[in-house]
């Protein structure tokens, strides 16, 4: 599975790179803001909601910690989809956030 530190994600935003991120955290964990531009998809609802997602587009995941991002990374990698988990997730995450 590929990784990425929060750093590099950061560097990345920085840049404006076109990025797609995926946050599998829960309702109440996002309420204390989300990574800019990302997509809340809850872990649970990761299985029916792979059909919005484009499998010619790279992902990035993250959660809270980085377990459940790498749960979802492996189960979107057997449905060819192109991911990177965020190592430590938002809790290393130091970057700006946005609030929905």
């Amino acid at each position: 599975m590929k990784t990425m530190t929060t750093d590099e994600l950061i560097n990345l935003l920085d840049a404006n790179e076109d990025l797609n991120v995926i946050d599998v955290r829960e309702d109440f964990e996002v309420e204390h803001g989300m990574i800019p531009g990302a997509v809340h998809i809850p872990l649970g609802s990761v299985p029916e909601r792979t059909d919005e997602l484009d499998s010619s587009k790279s992902y990035i995941v993250v959660c809270k910690g980085g377990v459940r991002s790498a749960n979802a990374c492996e189960y979107l990698e057997g449905k060819g989809f192109d991911v990177t988990n965020l190592e430590g997730g938002m809790m290393a995450y130091d970057g700006e956030l946005e609030f929905k």
